[in-house]
Protein backbone atom coordinates (compact mmCIF):
# COMPACT_ATOMS: atom_id res chain seq x y z
CA UNK A 1 0.00 0.00 0.00
CA UNK A 2 1.01 3.62 -0.48
CA UNK A 3 3.48 4.96 2.06
CA UNK A 4 2.92 8.51 3.28
CA UNK A 5 5.41 10.07 5.67
CA UNK A 6 4.88 13.26 7.68
CA UNK A 7 8.08 15.12 8.54
CA UNK A 8 8.57 18.22 10.66
CA UNK A 9 11.36 19.85 8.67
CA UNK A 10 13.65 22.00 10.82
CA UNK A 11 15.08 25.36 9.82
CA UNK A 12 18.09 25.04 7.51
CA UNK A 13 17.29 21.57 6.11
CA UNK A 14 17.29 21.31 2.31
CA UNK A 15 14.23 19.64 0.74
CA UNK A 16 16.18 17.08 -1.25
CA UNK A 17 17.81 13.70 -0.73
CA UNK A 18 20.90 14.45 -2.80
CA UNK A 19 23.78 15.21 -0.40
CA UNK A 20 25.23 18.72 -0.22
CA UNK A 21 28.56 19.19 1.57
CA UNK A 22 28.09 20.98 4.87
CA UNK A 23 24.28 21.00 4.67
CA UNK A 24 21.57 18.84 6.21
CA UNK A 25 19.19 17.21 3.72
CA UNK A 26 16.20 14.88 3.94
CA UNK A 27 18.55 11.91 3.67
CA UNK A 28 19.94 12.83 7.10
CA UNK A 29 16.47 12.77 8.67
CA UNK A 30 14.41 10.08 6.89
CA UNK A 31 16.34 6.85 6.18
CA UNK A 32 13.65 5.30 3.98
CA UNK A 33 14.23 4.22 0.37
CA UNK A 34 12.22 5.35 -2.65
CA UNK A 35 10.20 8.15 -1.11
CA UNK A 36 10.00 11.67 -2.45
CA UNK A 37 8.76 15.03 -1.15
CA UNK A 38 5.34 16.16 -2.37
CA UNK A 39 6.12 19.86 -2.68
CA UNK A 40 8.92 21.77 -1.06
CA UNK A 41 9.87 24.12 1.75
CA UNK A 42 12.72 26.61 1.52
CA UNK A 43 15.71 25.97 3.74
CA UNK A 44 14.73 28.91 5.96
CA UNK A 45 11.15 27.69 6.36
CA UNK A 46 10.03 25.06 8.86
CA UNK A 47 7.23 22.61 9.33
CA UNK A 48 5.19 19.97 7.60
CA UNK A 49 6.60 18.16 4.61
CA UNK A 50 4.83 15.15 3.11
CA UNK A 51 6.85 12.38 1.51
CA UNK A 52 5.45 9.43 -0.41
CA UNK A 53 6.35 6.57 -2.73
CA UNK A 54 3.18 7.14 -4.79
CA UNK A 55 3.76 9.38 -7.82
CA UNK A 56 0.06 10.07 -8.38
CA UNK A 57 -0.47 11.14 -4.78
CA UNK A 58 2.70 13.20 -4.92
CA UNK A 59 1.39 15.13 -7.91
CA UNK A 60 -2.04 15.57 -6.33
CA UNK A 61 -0.64 17.09 -3.15
CA UNK A 62 1.68 19.43 -5.05
CA UNK A 63 -0.78 20.61 -7.71
CA UNK A 64 -2.93 23.63 -6.65
CA UNK A 65 -5.69 22.47 -9.01
CA UNK A 66 -6.53 19.77 -6.47
CA UNK A 67 -7.21 22.39 -3.77
CA UNK A 68 -5.14 21.02 -0.92
CA UNK A 69 -5.00 24.00 1.42
CA UNK A 70 -1.72 24.63 3.20
CA UNK A 71 -1.83 26.45 6.54
CA UNK A 72 1.13 28.60 7.60
CA UNK A 73 1.95 30.27 10.89
CA UNK A 74 3.87 33.43 10.08
CA UNK A 75 5.78 35.62 12.50
CA UNK A 76 6.09 39.09 11.01
CA UNK A 77 7.83 42.32 11.84
CA UNK A 78 5.26 44.73 13.20
CA UNK A 79 1.54 44.24 13.84
CA UNK A 80 -0.54 44.02 10.64
CA UNK A 81 -3.63 46.22 10.68
CA UNK A 82 -6.98 45.32 9.18
CA UNK A 83 -6.26 46.83 5.72
CA UNK A 84 -3.07 44.77 5.45
CA UNK A 85 -4.85 41.55 6.41
CA UNK A 86 -7.70 42.28 4.01
CA UNK A 87 -5.17 42.90 1.23
CA UNK A 88 -3.54 39.53 1.90
CA UNK A 89 -6.93 37.82 1.85
CA UNK A 90 -8.01 39.48 -1.42
CA UNK A 91 -4.72 38.71 -3.15
CA UNK A 92 -1.73 40.96 -3.78
CA UNK A 93 0.10 41.88 -6.95
CA UNK A 94 3.67 40.61 -6.68
CA UNK A 95 4.69 41.86 -10.11
CA UNK A 96 5.16 38.53 -11.85
CA UNK A 97 1.75 37.26 -10.67
CA UNK A 98 -1.20 38.14 -8.48
CA UNK A 99 -1.89 35.83 -5.56
CA UNK A 100 -5.23 34.08 -5.33
CA UNK A 101 -7.69 34.93 -2.53
CA UNK A 102 -6.74 33.17 0.70
CA UNK A 103 -7.33 33.05 4.43
CA UNK A 104 -5.38 35.56 6.49
CA UNK A 105 -5.90 36.62 10.08
CA UNK A 106 -4.10 37.42 13.34
CA UNK A 107 -3.29 34.71 15.88
CA UNK A 108 -1.42 34.60 19.15
CA UNK A 109 1.97 32.94 19.30
CA UNK A 110 1.16 29.26 18.68
CA UNK A 111 1.09 27.29 21.92
CA UNK A 112 3.87 24.76 22.27
CA UNK A 113 5.83 26.08 19.28
CA UNK A 114 9.43 24.96 19.52
CA UNK A 115 12.22 27.57 19.59
CA UNK A 116 13.92 28.13 16.27
CA UNK A 117 17.60 27.31 15.95
CA UNK A 118 19.09 29.81 15.33
CA UNK A 119 16.55 32.23 16.85
CA UNK A 120 15.25 35.17 14.85
CA UNK A 121 16.98 38.49 15.40
CA UNK A 122 15.27 40.40 18.21
CA UNK A 123 14.82 44.15 17.81
CA UNK A 124 13.67 45.91 20.97
CA UNK A 125 12.18 48.89 19.13
CA UNK A 126 10.07 46.87 16.67
CA UNK A 127 7.32 44.49 17.90
CA UNK A 128 6.53 41.20 16.22
CA UNK A 129 3.25 39.36 15.81
CA UNK A 130 1.79 36.17 14.32
CA UNK A 131 -0.70 35.66 11.53
CA UNK A 132 -2.17 32.53 9.98
CA UNK A 133 -2.37 32.23 6.21
CA UNK A 134 -4.17 29.45 4.33
CA UNK A 135 -3.17 29.05 0.67
CA UNK A 136 -4.20 26.72 -2.13
CA UNK A 137 -1.22 27.71 -4.25
CA UNK A 138 2.46 27.81 -3.51
CA UNK A 139 4.79 29.75 -5.77
CA UNK A 140 8.40 30.64 -5.09
CA UNK A 141 8.69 32.23 -1.61
CA UNK A 142 5.09 33.33 -1.92
CA UNK A 143 4.18 33.85 1.74
CA UNK A 144 7.31 35.90 2.41
CA UNK A 145 6.69 38.05 -0.66
CA UNK A 146 3.04 38.55 0.29
CA UNK A 147 3.72 39.82 3.81
CA UNK A 148 6.56 42.04 2.60
CA UNK A 149 4.28 43.51 -0.06
CA UNK A 150 1.79 44.72 2.56
CA UNK A 151 4.58 46.11 4.73
CA UNK A 152 5.19 43.36 7.28
CA UNK A 153 8.27 41.25 6.46
CA UNK A 154 8.27 37.59 7.50
CA UNK A 155 10.66 36.69 10.28
CA UNK A 156 9.66 33.06 10.77
CA UNK A 157 7.55 30.74 8.66
CA UNK A 158 6.08 27.43 9.86
CA UNK A 159 3.84 25.24 7.70
CA UNK A 160 1.41 23.65 10.14
CA UNK A 161 -1.02 21.76 7.93
CA UNK A 162 -1.45 20.33 4.42
CA UNK A 163 -4.96 19.13 3.63
CA UNK A 164 -6.04 16.75 6.43
CA UNK A 165 -2.60 16.33 8.01
CA UNK A 166 -0.81 18.53 10.51
CA UNK A 167 2.26 18.62 12.74
CA UNK A 168 0.23 17.73 15.83
CA UNK A 169 2.50 15.74 18.15
CA UNK A 170 5.48 15.81 15.78
CA UNK A 171 8.63 17.56 17.11
CA UNK A 172 11.09 19.19 14.70
CA UNK A 173 13.28 16.67 12.90
CA UNK A 174 10.89 13.80 13.64
CA UNK A 175 8.76 11.84 11.17
CA UNK A 176 6.10 9.18 11.14
CA UNK A 177 4.45 6.91 8.58
CA UNK A 178 0.68 7.26 8.31
CA UNK A 179 -1.26 4.09 9.08
CA UNK A 180 -3.53 2.42 6.53
CA UNK A 181 -6.49 3.55 8.65
CA UNK A 182 -5.35 7.19 8.53
CA UNK A 183 -4.99 7.04 4.76
CA UNK A 184 -8.40 5.44 4.35
CA UNK A 185 -10.02 8.11 6.51
CA UNK A 186 -8.28 10.89 4.56
CA UNK A 187 -9.36 9.50 1.20
CA UNK A 188 -12.91 9.22 2.49
CA UNK A 189 -13.03 12.98 3.21
CA UNK A 190 -14.70 15.47 0.93
CA UNK A 191 -11.51 17.37 0.14
CA UNK A 192 -9.41 14.36 -0.85
CA UNK A 193 -10.00 11.70 -3.42
CA UNK A 194 -7.86 8.61 -3.69
CA UNK A 195 -5.45 8.90 -6.63
CA UNK A 196 -6.03 6.47 -9.53
CA UNK A 197 -4.04 3.26 -9.43
CA UNK A 198 -1.11 3.32 -11.80
CA UNK A 199 -1.45 0.22 -14.02
CA UNK A 200 2.31 -0.04 -14.33
CA UNK A 201 4.16 -1.98 -11.62
CA UNK A 202 6.76 0.80 -11.62
CA UNK A 203 6.00 4.03 -9.81
CA UNK A 204 6.19 7.19 -11.88
CA UNK A 205 7.11 10.77 -11.09
CA UNK A 206 6.73 13.88 -13.19
CA UNK A 207 9.80 15.59 -14.55
CA UNK A 208 10.25 19.28 -15.35
CA UNK A 209 8.25 18.95 -18.56
CA UNK A 210 5.26 17.33 -16.84
CA UNK A 211 5.96 13.95 -18.46
CA UNK A 212 5.98 10.79 -16.37
CA UNK A 213 9.27 9.11 -15.60
CA UNK A 214 10.10 5.95 -13.72
CA UNK A 215 11.04 6.37 -10.10
CA UNK A 216 14.62 5.62 -9.09
CA UNK A 217 16.90 6.54 -6.28
CA UNK A 218 16.32 9.78 -4.40
CA UNK A 219 18.61 12.53 -5.62
CA UNK A 220 18.50 12.13 -9.36
CA UNK A 221 14.75 12.68 -9.58
CA UNK A 222 14.04 15.13 -6.80
CA UNK A 223 11.10 17.23 -7.74
CA UNK A 224 11.81 19.64 -10.52
CA UNK A 225 8.24 19.07 -11.65
CA UNK A 226 6.55 21.43 -9.20
CA UNK A 227 7.61 24.44 -7.16
CA UNK A 228 6.24 24.95 -3.70
CA UNK A 229 8.84 27.21 -2.11
CA UNK A 230 6.90 28.98 0.51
Amino acid sequence: MTRVVLLNKPFGVLTQFRPVPGRTTLADLVPLPDIYPAGRLDADSEGLLILTDDGALQARISDPRHKWEKTYWVQVEGVPDRPALEALARGVDLGDFRTAPCRAGPIGEPAGLWPRNPPIRHRVSIPTSWIEIGLREGKNRQVRRMTAKVGFPTLRLVRWRIGPWSLEGLPPGQWRVLSDAELTMAWAGEEIRRPPVNPSPRRTLLDGTGRARAAGRPGNQIHRYRKDHT
